[in-house]
């Protein structure tokens, strides 16, 4: 699909990119080394019902329990290695959540944890802009060389910008082949999150955009690429956690909307996962009085989870919790009865003078209607809660038996009763294929939005120029921010060869903003890109304020500035004076090759916010701008 107010030309152009790079994709799938069967459509009970009849509460309760494990290199002779043998050997959980590591490493480490389980695991992981947001080998120092992974997408507002489905089906599709080929059944993506608050220190860009219905037709295409490639999809985070600005890591986090408002947008994306049969969904830590008068997280609110998903929504899929270890769930709030003992609890996110407790909280989820209590602090406790939680009559165990029910059913589904093994031969042929590169890349060239341009400087590069600008590129990100500019201050370079580039940290106690006024002063143009994003531990999105006021600084003192936003997109709001915004949708390599092609006129630009910049910009503003040719060019 092509948005409206696209040149015929670029139109054709971006079609034609497009359609090699997945047609690509469809050819060079190798015919050995399959990444998985699809999931079976019908369940053949056997199987289930004679592990059923066998297992002990305690072995059932652990099949609900699914802790994180790291995809890194973990000798057997180590304490990583012998915590995971415990979980697996003594606790006997059901499953994990893989977060970061290379893709043979985790495949390999994959293999071993199933081999030493007499039930087979399933693993899902965060892949919600492909595989390699968590599988990527990272960057070799001191030379920055970065160590290959998966196939990575812009964020999902990315994928909002160019309103083409298509793109996010392939991703859905790419996800899968690779995903299932490491060994992970279970993708905790798409984000269906509708982000209609600017000030969301956690979701931004993580979600489609701000429109309900756009949010909700890119989240079906991604689900249904997703499920009919053989990996399970789960909708985030039920039942929205777009219009909050408060951090669910951190703190208890409150959504303040009205019912009708959360009926007509916040559900909306969700009523068509649903309908579009997604078969995983996962829980929001947040207060929402609109839908309950209790003053419950919705993770622990049977009127949300039960009431409105199950019975309202007809959701029949695995409830998954949000993670266990968050504040947001773990601190406590007024439950409106017989008041329980608090303690303090030192968490993940910082301590908690005024906490429920790990058990308290599971035991809390299960009654909600939760099925998977995912990355609990202390697995033993949380299985331990669901067991006296049907001792101590909070549930039966009739009710902790459909959950046991839901995940060998769909790991039944998912073929592990017959192959729980991948082949770490296949690994190379699948993941991070080239096609499947091209694809991505095709998509992040689409994303890249020219939100404002008075002063008409991009490209930066044009016909009729004797010589390429002076350009001065002004890097805003953290000295971790490994891939921060380097990628994009490169593309910059091919058509600036005099291209000068400087670091600002935000986190320098002392920056010389004076020296760097003074260097945009002997250059024709200046251009700034921050990295400042949302995060696990970030409560405020905007750039500190110093750094804030020195960009206003600098575009008062050189209008001729350009602001590339790879992080909040909402940054305009900072520099409202700025002349040119690019919105380049994250600071992975991908997009930063993106923008860099764009900016300089290598590539077309032509995508459309898919959020609004109060009170500055409207939702679907955007410009577009053709390619330069490079005969034309200085």
């Amino acid at each position: 699909m092509v948005t409206a107010g696209h040149s015929a030309a670029t139109a054709r152009r971006l079609g034609i990119v497009l359609s090699l790079a997945i047609a690509l994709g469809c050819m060079s799938a190798p015919s050995t080394g399959s990444p998985g069967p699809v999931p079976r459509t019908s369940s053949s009970t056997p199987w289930v019902d004679s592990l059923m009849a066998t297992m002990s509460p305690s072995d059932k309760a652990a099949q609900l329990v699914w802790p994180q494990v790291f995809g890194d290199y973990t000798p057997t002779s180590t304490a990583a290695w012998t915590r995971i043998e415990q979980l697996i050997r003594q606790n006997h959980v059901g499953g994990f959540i893989m977060s970061i590591g290379s893709p043979i490493e985790t495949a390999e480490k994959i293999n071993a944890m199933q081999r030493l389980s007499s039930l087979p695991l399933v693993f899902g992981a965060d892949y919600e802009t492909g595989v390699a947001f968590r599988q990527r080998g990272g960057y070799f120092l001191p030379n920055n060389i970065y160590l290959g992974g998966g196939t990575m997408f812009p964020p999902q507002m990315g994928l909002g910008a160019t309103r083409d489905t298509s793109l996010a089906y392939q991703q859905g599709r790419i996800t899968a082949v690779e995903g299932r080929a490491l060994g992970v059944h279970i993708a905790f993506a798409p984000v269906l999150d509708v982000n209609n608050n600017p000030a969301n220190p956690v979701i931004g860009m993580r979600s489609f955009g701000e429109d309900p219905h756009l949010v909700a037709d890119m989240g079906s295409a991604l689900i249904h690429g997703l499920q009919e490639h053989g990996m399970v999809a789960t909708g985030k985070h039920f039942p929205g956690h777009g219009d909050t600005d408060e951090n669910s890591h951190l703190t208890i986090t409150t959504v303040h909307a009205s019912r009708a408002r959360i009926d007509t947008v916040e559900l909306v994306p969700f009523r068509r996962a649903v309908a579009a049969g997604i078969q995983g969904m996962m829980t929001f830590h947040g207060v929402i009085p609109a839908l309950d008068t209790a003053k419950v997280p919705a993770t622990l609110n049977p009127a949300i989870m039960t009431g409105l998903l199950r019975k309202q929504l007809g959701f029949n899929g695995l409830l998954i919790t949000d993670a266990m270890d968050m504040n947001g769930v773990l601190a406590r709030v007024p439950l409106g009865q017989a008041s329980r003992p608090t303690q303090v609890v030192q968490g993940s996110y910082g301590t908690i003078d005024n906490s429920v407790g790990l058990a308290e909280a599971c035991k809390l989820a299960i009654a909600a209607g939760a099925d998977i209590l995912l990355m609990p602090s202390d697995v033993p406790a949380a299985i331990g809660a669901v067991v006296s939680g049907v001792q101590e009559g909070r549930f039966s165990q009739a009710r902790v038996d459909s959950s046991v029910r839901r995940v060998l059913e769909m790991k039944q589904r998912l073929s592990l009763d017959r192959r729980r093994f991948v082949s770490l031969d296949s690994v190379r042929a699948l993941v991070g294929d080239t096609a499947n590169l091209a694809v991505a890349a095709a998509a992040a060239q689409r994303a890249i939005t020219l939100a404002k341009d008075s002063l008409e400087l991009v490209p930066l590069v044009r016909p009729g120029m004797s010589q390429p600008p002076r350009v001065l590129s002004i890097t805003i990100a953290t000295r971790t921010d490994l891939p921060a500019g380097a990628t994009f201050n490169a593309e910059l370079r091919r058509a600036v060869p005099a291209l000068r580039t400087e670091l600002l940290n935000p986190e320098d106690p002392s920056p010389n903003f004076g020296r760097l006024l003074s260097l945009a002063d002997s250059s024709d143009i200046a251009v700034i890109s921050s990295y400042l994003t949302t995060g696990t531990n970030v409560s405020n999105p905007n750039a500190p304020e110093p750094i804030a006021e020195f960009m206003r600084t600098l575009v008062q003192r050189h209008p001729r500035t350009v602001v590339v936003a790879f992080g909040n997109p909402y940054l305009l709001q900072q520099v409202p004076a700025v002349s040119s915004y690019l919105v380049g949708w994250g600071g992975f390599p991908v997009s930063q090759a993106a923008a860099g092609r764009a900016i300089v006129g290598a590539a077309p630009i032509g995508g459309r916010l898919p959020i609004s910049i109060p009170p500055l910009l409207k939702f679907g503003t955007g410009q577009d701008r053709p390619v330069i040719p490079r005969s034309a060019a200085p």
